[in-house]
């Protein structure tokens, strides 16, 4: 399963053909399918990583595709499903919804004072499970016909479903998870399924045997003391004592080895942009001062491949509704993308 088209030059123009990257190929005929997932109901601060998906494909034409690290990653062949319409349509219902909910949280009235607002979390919270199922489903789909599968956010909350998918195949994995935020939130204002949520709703699948966290920078107690006390289930490297080290003399590339040494062999890679420096995806929906460089998370997930270890799967969320960060993003995906290929192929 690779381009089937043998006159395709990928030094040529970008062909707008629908597809991601512009490359020649089909459901069948890709190795990787890419799904976009336009949902971001509960995000609490910019809104906008809805329409990331549209973002990254229509940039995603303007990327040469010369790799460094795989230069003929283009080969395996990269499809991107069609954005599915329902669920942006329902997001932009739901997330109307949502922001009642935070904004009476907000004013520190609570959710049963008039009008009781409740019954409206009950159906937003259906509403991200319905989701969680669609992707489930579309992942499975993917696996069972010998698939990988990448997915594109929407907010942080999306992947869900994608990490239940790979739990029902892999007996154990872990996740090196590159963000802000821990996203180790119970149900963060009300919500089950918000995207400061998602870790704390991946540890509830036990086949997940590892969370190694990278950026952490804004961080609450709670989710502190989670860390702390999870018996080394969660490997936090939070952005400031990052730094620090570096400004001690430690290499990226030791702290990099260092933090991949806590993987287990199968490893899924969870982007939230908003772990890069603002200034990369400024338009993310929690931007937060610091943060990483973008080739510091290449060079992680390089050496994460030169251990040999295997990437089962990755996503790419929060990125910001602006060409700029399309342009980013896009170009994340292509590397993971061709990162993920080079992992599977070492023996």
């Amino acid at each position: 399963m690779t381009i089937q088209q043998p006159d395709y030059n990928p030094s040529g123009v970008g062909e707008i053909n629908g597809n991601i990257f512009g490359l020649p190929c089909n459901y069948e005929s890709a190795n990787l399918i890419v799904i976009p997932v336009p949902w971001e109901v509960t995000v609490s601060y910019g809104a906008g990583t809805a329409k990331a998906p549209q973002q990254i494909l229509d940039a995603s034409i303007q990327l040469d595709l010369f790799d460094f690290d795989h230069p003929d990653g283009w080969k395996q062949g990269i499809f991107m499903i069609e954005i599915p319409q329902d669920i942006l349509e329902k997001n932009e219902y739901y997330r109307t919804l949502a922001a009642k909910i935070i904004e009476r949280l907000a004013q520190g009235e609570a959710l049963t004072a008039t009008p009781d607002l409740t019954p409206v979390l009950t159906e937003i919270n259906q509403a991200g499970e319905q989701v969680n199922q669609w992707l489930f489903t579309q992942c499975q789909a993917a696996m069972n016909k010998g698939k990988r599968v990448a997915v594109i956010g929407g907010d942080h909350s999306v992947p869900l479903g994608y990490f239940q998918a790979l739990a029902a195949k892999y007996p154990n994995y872990g996740i090196l998870h590159i963000d802000a935020h821990a996203d180790l939130r119970d149900a963060y204002e009300g919500f089950e399924f918000s995207h400061a949520s998602i870790m704390f709703n991946g540890l509830k699948i036990p086949q997940i045997s590892k969370l190694v966290q990278v950026g952490l920078r804004d961080i609450s107690h709670d989710e502190v003391k989670m860390i702390d006390q999870s018996d080394s289930r969660i490997i936090a490297y939070y952005d400031p004592i990052i730094k620090q080290k570096l400004y001690a003399g430690i290499t990226w590339i030791d702290i990099c080895r260092e933090i991949i040494s806590h993987l287990p062999e199968y490893v899924y890679i969870s982007f939230d942009v908003d772990g890069l420096d603002p200034k990369l995806c400024p338009s993310t929906g929690t931007p937060v001062p610091g943060g990483l460089e973008l080739e510091q998370t290449f060079c992680l997930c390089r050496e994460l491949v030169k251990s040999e270890r295997k990437i089962i799967g990755f996503d790419v969320c929060e990125v910001g509704d602006a060409e700029w960060d399309g342009n980013v993003g896009a170009r994340i995906v292509y590397k993971l993308a061709n990162l993920m290929d080079l992992s599977l192929e070492v023996v």
